[in-house]
């Protein structure tokens, strides 16, 4: 089964199966720190505390009723997905079937899900309360093993 890319607004992702790598993206407390002193920033030194809410997320590049404070980078989570034979077996009944093929559905929107936590996760050690310009994305990159990408840019914002 081919592998579609996936982008918020144009592809839909097409199956995914069972997590085998999950997350190459989290910086550790002393990376933060280190991100502090090489931009002057103070604040980021303790920014392990910090949390991004969902709401403080948009794909487009300004959030109504704040100004952003700082551009910090780009954050990113990224899930590894492989197929299973048992999940291939019971999707493979409901392509026959016809209509929407709830097994791979599911999974699309759980891989969706985990990266984008890990996004949030990546952006508050980079000392953000909100990202912008936040896009998904996929690639096959062997066989049945498929890469989600959810990215965005880290900002540090202020209500206007």
């Amino acid at each position: 089964m081919a592998v579609a890319a996936a982008r918020v607004n144009e592809r839909t992702i097409a199956a995914r199966s069972i997590p085998t790598v999950v997350h190459s993206a989290a910086m550790t407390e002393s990376n933060s720190r280190a991100v502090a002193l090489r931009t002057g920033n103070a604040s980021l030194a303790s920014s392990a505390h910090r949390v991004v809410e969902p709401f403080m997320v948009t794909t487009t590049f300004a959030l109504p009723g704040y100004r952003t404070a700082r551009s910090l980078g780009v954050a990113r989570g990224i899930v590894v997905r492989s197929r299973s034979i048992i999940g291939n077996f019971a999707a493979s009944i409901q392509i026959l079937m016809g209509g929407n093929i709830t097994m791979f559905a599911e999974l699309c929107e759980r891989a969706r899900g985990d990266a984008f936590e890990l996004m949030l996760k990546h952006a508050a050690e980079l000392g953000a309360n909100a990202v912008v310009g936040m896009r998904y994305d996929a690639n096959e990159i062997a066989a049945g093993v498929t890469e989600v990408l959810c990215y965005g840019t880290a900002v540090l914002t202020e209500a206007e």
